[in-house]
């Protein structure tokens, strides 16, 4: 994990720390979910970027589209939690009980649309003689 001596990580860093493309991260940025700060034409990333990149690839692995997600780290930013249905900690997302209902349901939906696309395509290639 590279720190430049200002305190910030490159793209590079990012993306090899983390395993994602150059693209993925400006395409993050250009939604608004990342903010570098810039050094002439270089994007310097806090801290601060690289725990929600942390937390936007969790919410991305859970399923959960950028709109979701974008949503999410507002929720949490404002921190106004009084009033609110009670949330989770899951990968560092805070999620409350119908956000993770609703999502584990999507979920299953598509596992069983998977495994129906799975059975027909082994079928096809087992008639094919393979």
């Amino acid at each position: 994990m590279s720190n430049d001596a200002a305190g910030g990580f490159t793209i590079s860093d990012l993306a090899r720390d983390f395993g994602v493309t150059l693209r993925t991260l400006r395409f993050y940025e250009s939604r608004g979910l990342l903010s570098p700060a810039r050094s002439g034409m270089t994007r310097i990333y806090s801290g601060r970027d690289r725990a929600r990149l942390a937390l936007i690839l969790k919410g991305k692995q859970l399923g959960f589209t950028l709109v979701e997600i974008r949503a999410m780290l507002a929720n949490e930013e404002s921190k106004g939690t009084e009033g609110q249905e009670k949330s989770a900690s899951v990968g560092g997302l805070q999620l409350t009980r119908t956000q993770i209902a609703e999502q584990l349901e999507l979920l299953r939906t598509q596992r069983t649309e998977i495994e129906t696309a799975i059975a027909e395509l082994e079928g096809t290639l087992a008639r094919l003689g393979a």
